[in-house]
């Protein structure tokens, strides 16, 4: 019922930054816990942080503390994510999501993800 589609990737520099936004469809943003993944290659689906419904409550993987933050403008039906002083480590696809629960779901919780964009961080 919710289409995410993210946007804002690219190539940048190490301590360079970035910002991705997470534009979903539908009057019914508001309901849903956002959250922002990330996929490497040969690594798994990691959790990069989330923002509840009424963008005051944040939650970031220890990686990614202090470097990124997230915020949400529901009266536009979008979500970013603000990436400063980026890593290497930090190339990945980065995919949107959205869960019915909060204020911080876990994984298993999130029922509608975007197809991501790529983030290349060169050395």
């Amino acid at each position: 019922q919710v289409q995410l589609i993210e946007s804002g990737g690219g190539l940048v520099p190490a301590g360079g930054s970035l910002r991705l936004s997470c534009a979903a469809s539908g009057r019914t943003f508001s309901n849903y816990v956002m959250g922002w993944f990330r996929h490497a290659p040969g690594k798994g689906r990691e959790f990069v942080g989330s923002i509840d419904r009424h963008g005051l409550i944040t939650d970031y993987t220890d990686s990614v503390k202090g470097r990124f933050t997230i915020s949400r403008d529901n009266a536009k039906n979008t979500q970013y994510l603000q990436m400063n002083a980026l890593k290497p480590e930090d190339t990945a696809i980065y995919i949107c999501a959205a869960s019915p629960l909060g204020e911080t779901p876990s994984e298993s919780a999130y029922i509608y993800w975007g197809q991501g964009t790529q983030v290349t961080v060169s050395s």
